[in-house]
């Protein structure tokens, strides 16, 4: 089974509906590499769709959280609120929510259930990616897999990982680290992108999509 995978979405709707067209679930598993939210002009409508398409094809996709997603979940959890969301993006998505009122709770606990990663003996996908650190698997550290900035680990495995923009708005890889980073601007107005792979990593296809000047 290959993988269809996603880097961020940032509430860009209509992109991310124009890049499924070339998601084919018959042959692929799809994997989204979090930060479904924030930014763009439609992150209910995209924590809908998703969440939607994790019901009907439960067993072809995987949606993983994301620092925003997690900001989200935290500021509408038992210990929120987390104020520091709202700075870099949360103010516009909760105004976004006011048109689906009724959506937000379920959202952010689906959100808050978003796993860290995805892994075989051959890939690891998260969204941040794996460092050189004591704990990378938590969640609330800057250089834990939810907000790495700067080198990741080598881990034997090819390493797909979304959080970081590349400056091409491509994707991008690091030989040194075996990853490949595939955050290539959606919400800056760049493109969405999806990478094609085998079980075993090997990258088959790059598929772009231009931002839909409606959804920024």
């Amino acid at each position: 089974m290959n993988f269809f995978v996603i880097g961020d979405v940032h509430g860009c709707l209509h992109t991310l509906r124009e890049l499924l067209t070339h998601w084919r679930p018959a042959e692929e598993t799809l994997v989204q590499l979090g930060d479904l939210v924030d930014r763009g002009n439609y992150s209910p409508e995209t924590v809908a769709l998703c969440r939607q398409l994790s019901q009907d094809f439960s067993d072809k996709t995987v949606f993983l959280q994301g620092n925003h997603d997690w900001g989200l979940a935290a500021h509408l959890g038992p210990d929120g609120p987390y104020r520091a969301w709202l700075g870099w993006g949360g103010r516009a998505t909760l105004r976004q929510y006011q048109r689906h009122r009724t959506w937000l709770a379920g959202h952010a606990a689906w959100l808050s259930q978003r796993p860290l990663y995805w892994r075989n003996d051959h890939l690891f996908f998260s969204h941040a990616g794996i460092a050189d650190v004591p704990d990378p698997l938590d969640p609330t550290s800057n250089d834990g897999v939810l907000w790495r900035r700067g080198p990741l680990r080598n881990t034997g495995c090819l390493q797909v990982v979304g959080h970081t923009p590349t400056a091409s708005h491509r994707p991008e890889r690091d030989e040194t680290a075996n990853a490949i980073y595939l955050d290539t601007g959606a919400a800056d107005g760049h493109f969405l992108t999806a990478l094609r792979l085998s079980e075993t990593g090997e990258v088959l296809e790059t598929v772009a999509i231009h931002t839909a000047p409606e959804d920024i």
